[in-house]
């Protein structure tokens, strides 16, 4: 029996690594437990580790004790202790993380230090901000690479990863997006209390190396939407520095009819929302990833997903400012991008996923890495490989 430990300490990460959990609890062999930190424990943004409850997971270990302070730092090492106690005790043959938050990256530390395999999801990608740092860090302290496609692939290679160590395995989410697991909009609706029916969704997370213009931006762009013909579901940022900052613009136009503010929604809920949407506006993932699954146009303002997609050649998304003039035309001209045509996988990733643990040539994978040198001829082809691609 193989033990295999999540860690996931954002809605976010949850919703990718959730196809995955419940694959592995169908499987013969493979035992998933699952490690809930970070934001999934404060109140302000949905104690969304409700949400996990309600899975009905065999095991799930809440970390209630994490302080969870405005330091990112700080909440890192608390993680990486506590976290470090939970391995000891479950003994696991693998720890699995996601993406570029601290709670991924306390699992990568813990996981390298402890000599027990670790495996990163949706490596060699560009966030944009520290976030690209964190997720370059953890690529590096991985052992296993379970990336979304070709480009990230050669990412990790220029970063001297072993290429047997990185698999395709796609975006885990669009599993549960292209599935029939999905409510329908009208059940979705009463459950949240939203009574329009266009709408678009709005989600802005803060910049945490822009901190001292964090407050002028969302002013900006809230004045904006407001001045358009939509309704507006509005959804709380991460809780990364500056957060409190856009929270407390939120709460100032809760009584307006156009917005339907949330701290957190469900994840099927919330897809079936973006299914439904006119279009997306804001600066999460989530309008550049997941949008381009359905099809929805997608609006990307400001600099924290700069990397993630060409601007030139994107089928659906509009990148702006936090320019009123600039947000307004590009709603205006919203009609123009609805277009489908997705990067990151096909929908297999947890068959894939199975399939990669299933077999006995990832156990035996060294513990200890080593850099890969490439030739300066070969880093040119990765990296013009990589400038042709149209995102």
């Amino acid at each position: 029996m193989k033990r295999i430990v999540f860690i996931t300490g954002t809605r976010a990460d949850y919703g990718k690594l959730k196809a995955l959990i419940k694959s592995i609890e169908k499987t013969d062999g493979l035992e998933a437990y699952i490690y809930v930190s970070g934001m999934h424990l404060l109140k302000t943004f949905g104690s969304t580790y409700n949400e996990i409850l309600k899975d009905k997971y065999q095991n799930v270990h809440i970390a209630y004790g994490l302080a969870n302070s405005k330091n990112m730092s700080y909440n890192l090492g608390d993680v990486i202790c506590n976290f470090t106690g939970y391995v000891t005790n479950i003994r696991p043959d693998m720890i699995v993380v996601h993406g570029d938050r601290i709670d991924a990256l306390a699992g990568a530390v813990v996981g390298a230090l402890n000599n027990i395999r670790v495996a990163h999801i949706e490596g060699g990608e560009l966030s944009g901000t520290i976030d690209e740092s964190i997720r370059h860090a953890i690529s590096k302290l991985a052992h296993i690479h379970l990336v979304c496609n070709e480009d990230a692939k050669n990412r990790l290679i220029q970063l001297g990863e072993e290429e047997k160590r990185i698999y395709i395995l796609g975006s885990p989410d669009i599993d549960i997006m292209n599935s029939n697991l999905l409510p329908d909009l009208q059940t979705v609706k009463t459950r949240y209390d939203i009574d329009f029916d266009n709408y678009g969704i709005f989600m802005y997370h803060p910049v945490t190396t822009e901190y001292h213009v964090v407050n002028r931006n969302i002013k900006t762009i809230l004045s904006a939407i407001e001045k358009t013909k939509y309704n507006y579901i509005i959804i709380y940022p991460n809780n990364d520095f500056g957060s409190e900052i856009i929270i407390n613009e939120y709460k100032k136009i809760e009584s307006n009819p156009k917005f339907r503010i949330f701290p957190s929604v469900r994840f099927e809920s919330f897809l079936t929302l973006l299914k439904n949407a006119q279009f997306v506006i804001g600066n999460s993932s989530a309008g550049i990833r997941e949008t381009s699954i359905y099809g929805i146009p997608s609006i990307d303002i400001g600099s924290r997903q700069t990397g993630r997609y060409n601007v030139k050649t994107a089928q659906n998304i509009q990148h702006v400012n936090e320019s009123m003039d600039e947000i307004i035309d590009a709603i205006g001209r919203i009609h123009h991008y609805r277009k489908t045509g997705s990067l990151f996988g096909s929908g297999n990733s947890a068959d894939r996923f199975i399939e990669i643990l299933k077999n006995e040539d990832i156990w035996k994978i060294n513990i200890q890495k080593n850099f890969v040198d490439i030739t300066f001829e070969e880093t040119n082809d990765k990296i013009e490989n990589i400038a042709d691609c149209k995102f």
